[in-house]
């Protein structure tokens, strides 16, 4: 999985991607295959990821949403883990990335390297060319590097010397981050933020996991078990079925309203984009298939609003009343969520 990227590589992750049906394995979803398929994915990373069933759950989300996932928390609580367990369950090309402040936009994008046999420049991708691609410590890198990811993340692309390579598919970003108060730390500039679906933290595990990992993993890597689960075609077929869930005219106005408090909140410097508000209904769609439903239910909305949202927004100074601008804008969050009457939308 982790072979030196080569234009032959690159070939190979696109072929996979288009490679025939095979019977028995790639048949169309239904509600039961994608549950299954769902389940076997989450009992694979929990064997991993012990005790944070809301975590793992939502990096298969941001996963079946062609979001992304920033998970941000302090060193050691299973950041990375995550991300790679995360991989690990899917058959696919993975690449990781470790920020560091030396790390340069070609590193990751890739590079035209001039051939004295042919006598012509050749593209020579980077790290970024795969299905799944784990940045790790993101933030530890400066501003101009984290930006080398923004066209890719939301396009699908890179564009190196005036030419532009697709990127395969699916195509998702988990990257982690250490909080802003640590060391060598640089912030995410807002559209290098917006473009992530997803910002959750892992927090420390309880007492009885915590021995539980004391106990397995004093000699063994619990990731070296993991085999993978579902392939990257079905991966696919399952994005593709999420985004058939029903979303009802008036969850969709819903959303938008919720949107729009948070660009009107007094406390609120910059709200919710467009891409929130497109985000977090197909967000919801996911968590709505993943609970065995074919139509989303106030609930989904609700329930993944800060986890979308919050990671977008930025707080008044006049509004902190030294508080951190995290806190003004989950207190902001839960008066816009209570303030905004929810609809009683019929199901399909």
């Amino acid at each position: 999985m982790d072979e030196t990227v080569t234009p032959e590589a690159i070939s190979r992750v696109h072929r996979a991607d288009t490679a025939p049906a095979r019977p028995g394995i790639d048949e169309p979803l239904t509600t039961a295959s994608f549950a299954r398929l769902t389940g076997d994915i989450v009992a694979s990373i929990s064997r991993v990821i012990d005790g944070k069933p809301d975590a793992v759950r939502s990096a298969l989300i941001a996963l079946l949403a062609e979001g992304h996932l920033l998970i941000e928390d302090v060193p050691g609580v299973g950041k990375t883990m995550l991300a790679r367990a995360l991989a690990a369950t899917v058959d696919a090309d993975v690449r990781r990335i470790q920020f560091t402040p030396d790390l340069l936009p070609g590193d990751i994008t890739g590079v035209s390297v001039f051939n004295p046999v042919q006598r012509q420049f050749e593209f020579t991708p980077g790290a970024v060319f795969a299905h799944i691609v784990i940045a790790d410590e993101i933030n530890r890198s400066s501003p101009k590097t984290q930006s080398s990811l923004l066209e890719a993340m939301e396009e699908r692309q890179v564009s190196v010397d005036g030419r532009t390579h697709v990127l395969p598919s699916p195509f998702l970003v988990v990257a982690t981050q250490n909080p802003l108060e640590m060391e060598g730390t640089y912030a995410l500039p807002e559209a290098q933020r917006d473009r992530f679906l997803l910002r959750i933290s892992m927090g420390y595990p309880d007492a009885a996991a915590e021995a539980l990992m004391l106990r397995q993993r004093d000699t063994v890597n619990p990731l070296d078990a993991l085999a993978p689960v579902v392939s990257a075609r079905q991966v696919t077929a399952m994005i593709a079925w999420a985004r058939g869930v029903h979303v009802a005219p008036a969850l969709e106005e819903y959303v938008v309203a919720l949107a729009q408090a948070t660009r009107s909140h007094p406390d609120i410097r910059l709200g919710a984009s467009p891409r929130a508000t497109l985000q977090l209904v197909r967000a919801a769609k996911v968590r709505a298939a993943l609970d065995g439903r074919s139509y989303v239910i106030p609930d989904d909305i609700t329930a993944l609003l800060s986890p979308v949202f919050a990671h977008r927004l930025i707080a008044n100074r006049s509004a902190a009343g030294g508080r951190a601008g995290a806190a003004v804008v989950a207190d902001a969050l839960e008066r816009i969520a209570a303030s905004v009457r929810v609809p009683l939308a019929p199901r399909p």
